[in-house]
């Protein structure tokens, strides 16, 4: 093999390649995408805050897709969460460094989609 193809190689092994269909990187590309995560990434942005807070931030979030998209938001170490042992239960959850980092490069397009949503939006 020649010396060019066995680098790329080993840069497309560490750094994964999202066109490639048995990449994992394209689960956590569809993951960190998904509508809520990524709403999620940027409400985390910058602060701590509570499950009942992120779905009032998050509006239009039913419990049950909350907790799943927080779960895999850990599992992909965007986010970590905090339980307190009081009474009523107290679950904080913050951006990891990673998280911050993708929800920095999220709010870009977010920010560009609000600002361009009229000339996006096209009625049929």
């Amino acid at each position: 093999m020649q010396t060019g193809v066995i680098d790329h190689l080993a840069t497309q092994l560490a750094r994964g390649e999202v066109f490639d269909a048995n990449c994992r990187s394209r689960e956590v590309l569809v993951h960190l995408t998904g509508k809520w995560n990524v709403l999620l990434l940027i409400a985390l942005r910058g602060r701590t805050m509570r499950f009942a807070e992120l779905r009032r931030k998050v509006n239009g979030v039913s419990e049950r897709m909350l907790a799943r998209s927080l779960q895999q938001l850990e599992r992909h170490n965007l986010v970590v969460r905090r339980s307190y042992p009081v009474v009523p239960p107290h679950v904080e959850y913050t951006l990891t460094a990673l998280g911050q980092q993708a929800a920095d490069r999220l709010a870009g397009l977010t920010d560009w989609i609000e600002e361009n949503v009229h000339a996006l939006i096209v009625s049929a």
